[in-house]
């Protein structure tokens, strides 16, 4: 029987052929943590009495989530992880001097690869499938128990192959068809299978848009996403100044067993966008216009779409324009790098021109903690991947979450609005 590449990638790490409903005992090549996860995984990790990382090059911290620190407890909670991390002269921790949301700074940092298979104690862990790894997100005490052993069990997950026909049209982009396949899926409807992302219409996504592409796989409930090795992922890891180690690249057989197959033409697609409450009330982007959905905050970042193409975008959009008066524009770019580089090109002196404002790379928006907090009331358009109530703040808000195209079109006018009437 042909196998898919979830199941090649873990037989490579298992030493003999799995299939789909086993349960493994994997080595994992890069362990993740966070500001928020990490300490619980320190005080399992330390209660039991050990010492040493079974494996210190595949375990990596980055603070991401509220720091610079938002206030007393969300600096003792970063301290632990500072002071853990100079115990063991961890190589992979990141922090203010080299900032940046975990799931954009690692792939920039070339630590993730094709045919890794990667855990998180973060949900979008998964975001890494984009260059062809196995990525999931996990608890802190599997972080813990991978920390100790360097592996962890799992079930090897079914996969749905999803097939993208067609050139997208303009301001169509991965974030669409990721809200386009968790519209058709819903929430659960790919509960603990791989979404294998496949199809001719790959080819015009950049990797940025497969990182926004695999990112949101969790939201439909999906162990993993993942899309194949191809000539973009080889341009992207090209162009690393260094890598963690050689990929290890795997391709799904002609014949291998899916548990289900969601064709989609996306040359038909508009840009989605998904109403309040969940990321499964997607709507087109004709019939919010319709809708006239008035805005007060527009956000563009977070881990789904904090990365220098979503600048451009933005910046192309609004150039000689202005943010609507009663609208603030908050952008929060994924790494420093990509601020740095938005920078030199241009595309921030040209957003904060418009009246946007500029914060450092972090989560703290995203999952309502800081940097764009919501009040009484207030509706948010978002490139975020969550729009739960209460989620960016105040449970009376409502989260509309978009592109990065429409999200700056809807800073221009006040109401959410398509970025090809512009």
């Amino acid at each position: 029987m042909g196998q898919t590449i979830t199941e090649k990638i873990f037989s490579e790490h298992v030493g003999r052929e799995v299939y789909a409903g086993e349960i493994v005992r994997s080595p994992i090549d890069m362990v993740i943590g966070n500001d928020i996860t990490t300490p619980i995984s320190i005080k399992a990790f330390e209660e039991g009495g050990f010492e040493k990382l079974a494996n210190p090059e595949g375990f990596a911290i980055v603070l991401d989530h509220f720091i610079p620190a938002k206030d007393i407890a969300s600096a003792n909670q970063a301290k632990i992880s500072r002071d853990f991390a100079m115990k063991h002269d961890l190589k992979y921790f990141f922090d203010e001097k080299d900032m940046g949301i975990e799931h954009a700074l690692l792939p920039e940092k070339g630590l993730v690869l094709p045919g890794d298979v990667i855990i998180g104690a973060d949900s979008h862990t998964c975001t890494h499938g984009a260059l062809g790894a196995f990525s999931t997100g996990m608890g802190s005490t599997d972080i813990s128990f991978g920390m100790i052993t360097g592996g962890n069990w799992f079930k090897v997950p079914e996969s749905i192959k999803v097939i993208f026909k067609g050139k997208p049209s303009e301001f169509v982009t991965g974030k669409d068809l990721i809200l386009e396949i968790i519209r058709i899926l819903g929430v659960d409807g790919a509960l603990y299978k791989a979404l294998e992302f496949t199809g001719d219409a790959i080819q015009y996504l950049s990797m940025d848009d497969r990182f926004s592409l695999c990112n949101m796989a969790i939201e439909a409930g999906a162990k993993n996403g993942i899309v194949a090795y191809d000539e973009i992922t080889k341009e992207f890891l090209d162009s690393r100044d260094s890598l963690r180690a050689e990929p290890k690249i795997h391709y799904s057989d002609d014949d291998a067993n899916y548990c289900q197959v969601i064709e989609i033409d996306v040359e038909k697609l508009e840009p989605v966008i998904a109403y309040p409450f969940l990321p499964s009330n997607g709507h087109s982007v004709s019939q919010a216009v319709a809708d006239e959905i008035r805005v007060d905050q527009v956000f563009i970042g977070s881990c789904t779409n904090g990365r220098l193409s979503d600048f451009k975008i933005a910046a192309e959009i609004l150039k000689d324009k202005k943010v609507a008066r009663h609208v603030r524009l908050i952008l929060t770019p994924g790494t420093q790098k990509i601020l740095r580089d938005a920078t030199k090109l241009g595309y921030i002196d040209t957003l904060v021109d418009a009246g946007a404002v500029v914060s450092n790379p972090t989560c703290g928006a995203c999952l309502g903690g800081y940097m764009g907090i919501l009040g009484d009331d207030e509706v948010c358009i978002s490139t975020t991947n969550r729009n739960f109530v209460g989620r960016m703040g105040s449970r009376s808000s409502k989260i509309y979450l978009a592109n990065s195209a429409v999200a700056a079109a809807s800073a221009i006018s006040g109401y959410i609005t398509d970025p090809r009437s512009l």
